[in-house]
């Protein structure tokens, strides 16, 4: 039989990892490049840029207050940690693969939230230039691991077999039943 501990030895080795490289991935482009700096990589479609990202996905948000801004995003990220780990305690044992999936989401917004607390603001460097010249918005490991993870619980949830309601299941007899003859 399979334990919660389980789970864990999925999502432990999986949080760790996303984080680690989320953040080795970061002091490399602080270390070696200035604001704005740009290594051109493959011509014409990806880049290593460094920039930072005061707001939300998008730069969402990037223009109100920092003293908003940090107010907001430190409190959702601090509320989204809190989920995943409600979500992480209430999977059933030997769920590794949301395990797995989960590690990869929390690594990323802890990232994430370890950028707001240290600079103010999230360091990206991946930089994609798409057909027709269009410029993907500029992102970091941690966003990857986020939306690898978010992926991997969507499709699970919209492809795993629906288990039919107790209320639905039809009653069987009572076993002091006879059946009638008629």
């Amino acid at each position: 039989m399979q334990t919660p501990s389980r789970n864990l030895a999925f999502f432990v080795p999986t949080f760790l990892m996303t984080l680690a490289i989320d953040q080795a991935t970061k002091l490399e482009i602080v270390d070696r490049f200035v604001y704005g700096e740009r290594l051109v990589v493959i011509p014409g479609f990806f880049n290593l840029t460094h920039v930072r990202n005061p707001g939300g996905a998008f730069s969402f948000l990037a223009t109100l207050s920092e003293e908003i801004r940090q107010v907001f995003f430190l409190g959702t990220g601090v509320l989204a940690i809190g989920l995943l780990i409600v979500f992480l305690i209430r999977l059933e044992p030997g769920e590794w693969l949301a395990s797995m999936a989960i590690g990869a989401v929390l690594g990323g917004a802890i990232g994430n939230l370890t950028d707001r607390v240290v600079y103010g603001e999230v360091i990206d460097f991946l930089d994609f230039r798409l057909i027709g010249g269009y410029v993907w918005p500029t992102f970091n490991m941690a966003d990857c691991w986020i939306v690898v993870g978010v992926g991997i619980l969507m499709t699970q949830m919209f492809f795993e077999p629906e288990e039919p309601d107790e209320e639905s299941e039809p009653s069987s007899p009572p076993e002091d039943a006879t059946p009638s003859e008629g």
